[in-house]
């Protein structure tokens, strides 16, 4: 493990990256390892390093990445808190309980909805019964960690309702629970979400939200690189993409590109009726950013991180939101 002095060093000698005296400190802070080298040195793989020419780039690098995540991770957690609680409405509806078991077997049942014996019908109901284990491990997790919510169920040997079930679930396991519900929690969940019919007629859409956001939560919750959207685990559905594109009025978004969240959350924040304000409020705190990270970095490495899109479609999203 070489000392910081000899990773300055090694950034002047090897790296060809300008290191002045004095930023002994910032490197500390970044991390050399954790931050330069398994973080800031390229843009979504290590094939396609940032060609930086001094250590200025770096860190102005790193605290745009810092910055994003302090403004994104309040929207997100909101966006999850809500998007539990109208699946609970959905699922209550019509299942009329709030017994897992009795939700389970009334609304948990999207098997249903595949000819028995059919590849599809034993997808589903495999991916029904792996639920079921993952709920347990999240209850038993919880319960282990001595969470009040669980222990207060558990300890009086009293069924655990769903909201309690729903304070222990991961945002991935939460999408599982709901790619697993039935149509009527699907088109009711879409419903309070007043989702266009046209682009969710199977009340997907939701589905689909849940899982784009998941990744970016979770990387934002542990403190992971997000500028580059590496933390993407699988493809953002087509259909998500096309109701953003149609609803926000812009062509070409890709989310490869972290604008491309910025434009989803508005989305969903507005279909969750928070305030035209409160959404230009966070565009804009996102356009402060890329601006001065503008300022700070050559114009080619910005253009492949922000991509050329962003401000054409950040203007528009403004327009959605005004017009909403």
């Amino acid at each position: 493990m070489l000392s910081i002095n000899r990773l300055m060093k090694y950034l002047r000698n090897h790296h060809q990256i300008t290191v002045k005296s004095n930023q002994a400190q910032s490197l500390r802070n970044i991390g050399y390892y954790h931050g330069y080298k398994g973080g800031y040195r390229f843009i979504r793989n290590p094939n396609q390093r940032i060609p930086f020419s001094s250590l200025d780039e770096v860190i102005a690098l790193n605290k745009f990445d810092m910055q994003l995540k302090a403004t994104i991770y309040p929207k997100v957690m909101f966006i999850e808190n809500a998007l539990k609680s109208y699946v609970i409405e959905a699922v209550l509806q019509d299942s009329k309980s709030e017994n897992l078991d009795v939700i389970f077997n009334k609304s948990i049942t999207d098997y249903q909805s595949y000819a028995p014996g059919s590849k599809q019908y034993h997808k589903q109901y495999v991916k029904r019964m792996n639920l079921k284990g993952k709920i347990n491990n999240a209850l038993l997790r919880d319960y282990s960690n001595k969470k009040q919510t669980v222990n207060h169920f558990f300890d009086s040997d009293r069924p655990i309702p769903i909201w309690a079930v729903f304070e222990s679930l991961a945002l991935g396991e939460f999408g599982t629970f709901f790619a697993c519900s039935n149509l009527n929690v699907k088109l009711k969940t879409s419903s309070i979400l007043h989702l266009p019919s046209n682009f969710d007629a199977d009340g997907k859409i939701t589905e689909y939200m849940i899982y784009a956001i998941k990744d970016l939560r979770n990387a934002v919750a542990h403190n992971n690189t997000i500028f580059d959207t590496r933390f993407q685990t699988s493809t953002i559905n087509g259909r998500l993409n096309a109701l953003l594109e149609a609803e926000v009025g812009i062509t070409g978004l890709d989310f490869k590109y972290i604008d491309a969240y910025i434009i989803l959350i508005t989305y969903i924040l507005r279909k969750m009726g928070e305030t035209k304000t409160a959404c230009k409020q966070f565009v804009s705190s996102f356009v402060e950013c890329t601006d001065l990270l503008r300022t700070q970095i050559s114009p080619n490495i910005c253009n492949q991180i922000l991509g050329t899109q962003q401000r054409a479609h950040l203007n528009q999203l403004q327009n959605f939101i005004s017009n909403s």
